[in-house]
């Protein structure tokens, strides 16, 4: 078996139809290149950005209501496990609709209070490691298929974009935003 079944697949952007208006920003964020060494790439930059930080910017926020450095990688885990288990689900033929998620809700049911970052950042590495693997396993058909999710249809291959756009939108967040 060769390292990524998908590799090919994944050097091209999927087309627009393929996932909700919601997400092309995310996509279109994206350097160029294979998708499975980007989602490597950012693993490796992002863990080095949030290593960097001192303890006490854990709990900037930089407007009133906004979340904290530590509600965003939250967050951010939380998303790379639920965009994580709608590719496997869709990516193994499941025809079942799945349902949307409210991050807003997740993260105020989190309580990271007691969480170290240390914590988040082990947590966020593991899942990272485990989605490469997962989404390298994928076969070319598996990778095209498509399923339904909060109401609107999406494909494998677009989860897959939209999880490292995701992480994309948000450590540039985290730069413009949030100084680090």
């Amino acid at each position: 078996m060769s390292q990524y079944l998908v590799s090919q697949v994944l050097d091209q952007r999927p087309a627009y139809d393929e996932y909700p208006a919601f997400y092309h920003k995310y996509v279109d964020a994206l350097p160029s290149g294979n998708l499975l060494h980007i989602l490597e790439d950012q693993l490796h930059t992002f863990s080095f950005m949030l290593e960097r930080i001192e303890k006490d910017q854990w709990d900037y926020r930089y407007a009133e209501g906004k979340w904290s450095v530590k509600e965003v990688l939250g967050h951010i885990i939380d998303a790379e496990r639920v965009f994580a288990f709608r590719a496997a689900t869709f990516a193994r033929g499941d025809k079942n609709e799945l349902p949307g998620f409210d991050e807003n809700a997740y993260v105020e049911e989190s309580d990271l209070a007691g969480v170290s970052p240390e914590s988040l950042l082990l947590q966020f590495s593991h899942l990272r490691k485990s989605n490469i693997l997962l989404y390298a396993s994928f076969t070319r058909e598996a990778i095209s298929r498509t399923g339904v999710s909060n109401g609107k249809s999406i494909s494998v291959a677009a989860i897959v974009f939209i999880t490292a756009g995701h992480l994309q939108h948000h450590m540039n967040i985290l730069k413009e935003r949030y100084g680090l």
